[in-house]
């Protein structure tokens, strides 16, 4: 009798061979979609452009000592610098905003569908808006003309400021929405105990809530700063070529430079520099995170 017990005791459940369906369903579509086509990179950075572009025989690792070139190196301190500028510019914009939102009695949830409107336009026509914006033909200058405050256009577009703000339009509701949903949580209780103690209310935003916030810092930097250091959109529209980011590069390599194994080996660098941040992060403020 014990030991049919114990043996009916050891039979998995009934639904583990559905679960083992569904996580063997996930695999299949993490090695399609991601594992292949990074082994496929992998080997195309290993290679040599062939005459007429494409990627030939021999294995070489041409293409990684070509990224110490300091053309290619200040190209991704510039990608990093405007990544870091944009994600910064995100943290000062969104932090208020969330607060207000979190603390917002009534319609708050109209404040998170404002938030999260520009989702449902198109990226690249919002990017294409600030074009219209931007130019000396644009709003701003026009308005500057008019009320005599230049009498010049300003030069607004097609440089780094232009970019900068271009990418802080596109992500700062990645920005915004982590860090609601951790001030949400917060306790009013703390705040009240902070005043209670004499704390003034700048002491205890800076001494309270900004680091009780700090999971959603944290996660609304990761999801700013890791497509901002990759674009080549934003960069191109308003940066009109003059702004070359990483993600440009890559897209030239790959399109009118034809030289597939360079482009493949700036995408892996990028990749592994991406993940080594993220990874970092992680291991630091995982907990927190988390």
């Amino acid at each position: 009798m014990l030991g049919l017990l114990g043996s009916r005791r050891k039979q998995p459940p009934k639904n583990v061979k559905l679960r083992s369906w569904f996580l063997l369903s996930a695999w299949i579509w993490l090695v399609a979609l991601f594992a292949a086509p990074f082994a496929i990179i992998l080997a195309y950075s290993f290679l040599s452009r062939g005459v007429y572009g494409g990627i030939e025989l021999p294995w070489t690792s041409e293409s990684y000592l070509r990224l110490f070139d300091l053309l290619y190196l200040g190209i991704f301190v510039r990608s990093v610098v405007i990544a870091a500028a944009a994600t910064a510019l995100c943290l000062v914009l969104a932090f208020p905003a969330a607060l207000f939102i979190s603390r917002a009695p009534r319609h708050k949830y109209l404040y998170l569908q404002l938030v999260m409107l520009p989702f449902w336009t198109s990226f690249l026509v919002r990017t294409y808006a600030w074009l219209f914006l931007l130019r000396d033909t644009g709003l701003f200058n026009t308005v500057l003309l008019t009320a005599h405050i230049t009498h010049t256009p300003l030069p607004l577009l097609y440089n780094n400021g232009a970019v900068i703000l271009g990418l802080v339009y596109g992500y700062l509701p990645f920005m915004v929405l982590p860090i609601y949903a951790t001030l949400e949580r917060l306790d009013p209780a703390l705040l009240e105990a902070a005043a209670d103690l004499g704390a003034r209310p700048v002491s205890a935003l800076f001494g309270v809530t900004v680091p009780l916030a700090r999971p959603g810092i944290i996660a609304g930097s990761i999801l700013v700063f890791i497509p901002c250091l990759g674009t080549y959109l934003t960069s191109d529209l308003l940066g009109g070529g003059r702004v070359v980011l990483v993600g440009n590069l890559v897209q030239n390599q790959f399109t009118s430079a034809r030289d597939w194994p360079f482009g493949s080996a700036v995408s892996i660098v990028l990749m592994a520099l991406v993940t080594l941040a993220a990874w970092r992060y992680f291991r630091r403020e995982g907990d927190a995170v988390l």
